[in-house]
């Protein structure tokens, strides 16, 4: 994304909405169904995988490639997404990302075949990097800094509800309808969306702010966006996933595929540095909580990633679950996320980010070990309850915090940036983990249309998540800091009991 002069930045607004108005209930309505039909994607498509797979004779690089094309587009362009917000209203294009996500998904749900199915996912992650980016910006641009906190909670909480209840929501339709409902059912969400976004939520970006005025001057001074960054970071990670997909095979082709990725990284990192409008400013990564909390995020959610893709097809697969059995089974942690996430983001504000960011991947991690309880005729209280209470609790701990330090580590004018940042980092470690953790534990081609093969795998699976999980928490407690109390210096400005880099007004003291 171009990155605004740094004289043309403006300090952070004072918009009006607050949440018990009605106007702000609103807005936080329309942005949480909005990204939840893209959170709802990335993990109801899990539970129909089996399905999928049998109708439409695919193997297991097939299902891969059904959850990766999805996260790998999402991931790419996440950052554009997040910059078409920046600059040309960030309403605007979180609509344009809703319209296009509900075709897309039309697209999927009448897809004949696997080729068929995965070029239609590609294009609903699209429309995924426009609308969520925009979502998170909305409200950080939209609500009262002293509610800030609280919606970024809500909306975390609620996010991760559509998230979380994706599984039940997809076992019910495969079960029910059939899969490919688990894809038409996005349309009339998209059709609820648009007309509340279009009346209700203030624009923001692209020089609107949503009591009128102009906070984002920088915006208009942007020349161009950083399409050849964009190229290569999607070009890295399309090869990168290819090769870990395909790494059985052992070929020539997949061999050049990695390293043809890995100069594309190299490539993306050398343009971000030279140019003077990079869609990664290397600059945002000067705040040591960003980059911190960003390499938490790349733990947590290589884990959660890698957890979700397994879990469902655990219990079908081994278990014996039915869809809508495995789908209802991981609703405990849809219930914690529900009634709890926003006194989480409340605490979190209290105490400040680091004990919440430490002891929620480690209460994930132990509910991913209790998960190797569950193989054949598993017991639902016995054996697969105590596992999802522990890793539910652990998300109510982790995710609200995550999120909130995540936007008040940067300043209001890079709202949408950082947002973007840190979904593509989310979406990338989902995307390596779904591409890599069958590979490394030994799971074939045909290991999901076998118990005994695919539990052995998921056995391997588990403690790799869990052990990914602990060294997130490791990071948080060595890097996440809250600032000194009473520090009135630049760089301890915060918001919301959370540090944040001083806007460039200060640095240069005016």
């Amino acid at each position: 994304m171009p990155a605004p002069a740094p004289a043309q930045e403006s300090p952070d607004t004072t918009p009006g909405v607050r949440i018990a108005e009605p106007r702000g209930r609103w807005v936080l309505f329309t942005t949480v169904l909005g990204s939840s039909m893209a959170l709802l994607d990335s993990t109801v498509v899990n539970v129909a995988l089996p399905r999928i797979g049998r109708d439409l004779d695919s193997d297991l690089t097939a299902l891969q490639w059904t959850v990766n094309a999805y996260m790998l587009t999402l991931a790419g362009l996440i950052l554009i997404g997040g910059a078409l917000g920046d600059r040309y209203g960030r309403r605007k294009v979180f609509v344009l990302g809703v319209v296009w996500f509900a075709v897309a998904s039309l697209l999927c749900g009448l897809a004949p075949n696997a080729g068929v199915l995965i070029a239609a996912r590609a294009l609903q992650g699209v429309g995924g990097a426009l609308l969520t980016p925009g979502s998170l910006a909305i409200i950080q641009a939209s609500f009262h800094p002293d509610d800030r906190s609280r919606a970024v909670g809500l909306w975390s909480g609620f996010g991760g509800v559509g998230a979380a209840v994706g599984p039940f929501v997809g076992g019910w339709l495969v079960d029910g309808p059939g899969w490919r409902w688990v894809f038409l059912l996005n349309i009339p969400l998209a059709v609820l969306c648009v007309p509340v976004a279009l009346r209700h939520v203030p624009e923001s970006g692209g020089g609107a702010v949503p009591g009128g005025g102009d906070t984002t001057a920088g915006a208009r001074g942007h020349r161009r966006f950083d399409v050849l960054g964009a190229a290569l970071g999607a070009l890295c990670l399309a090869l990168v996933t290819y090769a870990l997909i395909e790494a059985r095979g052992g070929s020539l082709v997949v061999a050049l595929c990695a390293v043809a990725g890995v100069a594309a990284g190299i490539g993306f990192g050398y343009v971000e540095k030279r140019r003077a409008d990079p869609m990664l400013p290397p600059g945002i990564f000067a705040s040591r909580q960003f980059t911190a909390v960003n390499l938490v995020t790349l733990c947590v959610y290589a884990a959660f990633g890698g957890f979700f893709f397994l879990a469902g097809l655990q219990l079908q697969v081994v278990a014996g679950y039915s869809p809508l059995a495995a789908g209802t089974a991981l609703l405990p942690t849809t219930v914690l996320m529900l009634l709890f996430s926003a006194r989480s983001g409340d605490l979190a504000k209290r105490i400040g980010p680091r004990i919440p960011l430490t002891a929620g991947p480690l209460l994930c991690a132990g509910g991913m070990l209790l998960m190797l309880r569950v193989g054949p005729d598993a017991s639902y209280v016995a054996d697969v309850l105590p596992a999802l209470l522990v890793m539910g609790s652990g998300m109510v701990t982790l995710v609200a915090p995550l999120t909130a330090t995540v936007l008040a580590s940067v300043d209001a004018a890079r709202a949408g940036l950082a947002s973007g940042i840190n979904n593509a980092a989310a979406r990338v470690a989902g995307l390596v983990a779904v591409a890599a953790l069958p590979l490394l534990t030994g799971m074939g081609p045909e290991a999901y249309r076998s118990a005994e093969q695919f539990d052995d795998a998921f056995r391997r699976a588990m403690p790799l998540c869990a052990g990914v999980l602990v060294i997130g928490s490791a990071l948080a407690f060595a890097t996440v800091r809250r600032p000194a109390e009473g520090c009135r210096r630049p760089e301890c400005r915060t918001h919301g009991n959370v540090s944040a880099p001083p806007l460039e007004g200060e640095r240069r003291g005016r």
